[in-house]
């Protein structure tokens, strides 16, 4: 099961995919503190630590369902015209709807980071928390929605990767319990970096745009798709992990200059 940790490349996915984990998991540790910080002192840590315990379990029901719906690889429809041929199987579907949803959920989160820096905190103030009871529905209920393109994320970064059918499985559940760790240790520096170097988070919700495009064209060549008999390609990883890497790069330069300064 864990061969596929011998491979370099599965670990550069792994790495990779932690990081982005731990970035697009900042807004879910905000909403936890923010609705944590409505109970009583002593209950605030408990209501915390809970709340990302159950997003973990979450998050890995939620891997094995996706994971599961993904394996259904044999076209059941096909599409077939003088200038288009495509071979659609539950694979591609899944892979395609993720990326629209990526594509769509990046782009209107940097829009309210940006437009409405506010937004989603003015939403949760005006939601009352009268128990912990209460504030655990409310962290496992927002940490869903948050959960779909932490798991879409997770799914076009190691789809393809190792040879058996649960390698890249694998990488995504150990990547989700190293991230939720790191978070439940060090929540409160990790969301004070973030929040005194928000240019992270956007950079981030960037790299789902790169990723959702990814989702789209993997869908697109897992249906054999032909167009004008020109036929879509596979797009290899090491484009997408030297884009990361580079843009990470740059910005932790940008941010150690402006430190200096």
């Amino acid at each position: 099961m864990f061969e596929i940790l011998s491979s370099p490349d599965a670990w550069i996915a792994l790495l990779t995919l932690t990081f982005l984990e731990i970035v697009l998991g900042i807004d879910n540790i905000i909403f936890i503190s923010l609705i944590a910080n409505k109970l009583p002192k002593k209950l605030q840590a408990k209501a915390t630590n809970l709340g990302l315990i159950l997003a973990m379990v979450q998050r890995i029901i939620l891997l094995f369902a996706v994971s599961f719906l993904i394996g259904l690889k044999n076209p059941f429809f096909y599409i077939e015209t003088s200038w288009v041929y495509l071979g659609i199987s539950g694979q591609a579907l899944i892979l395609f709807s993720g990326g629209l949803f990526l594509l769509y959920k990046s782009t209107s989160e940097i829009h309210e980071k940006i437009e409405m820096p506010s937004h989603d905190e003015n939403q949760l103030h005006a939601k009352g928390i009268t128990s912990l009871s209460n504030a655990i529905v409310q962290i496992v209920l927002i940490d869903f929605i948050f959960s779909i393109d932490s798991i879409l994320t997770a799914v076009g970064m190691t789809n393809g990767i190792g040879d058996k059918p649960g390698d890249a499985l694998v990488l995504m559940v150990i990547a989700v319990v190293i991230s939720i760790i790191i978070m439940m240790v060090f929540a409160n520096p990790i969301r004070v970096f973030i929040s005194n170097h928000p240019s992270m988070q956007i950079l981030a919700l960037s790299f789902l745009i790169l990723i959702g495009f990814m989702l789209i064209m993997e869908a697109a060549h897992l249906s054999h798709a032909q167009f004008f008999g020109n036929e879509v390609g596979a797009i290899p990883k090491g484009y997408l992990y030297f884009a990361i890497a580079f843009s990470l790069f740059v910005e932790f330069l940008n941010i150690r200059m402006n430190r200096n300064k």
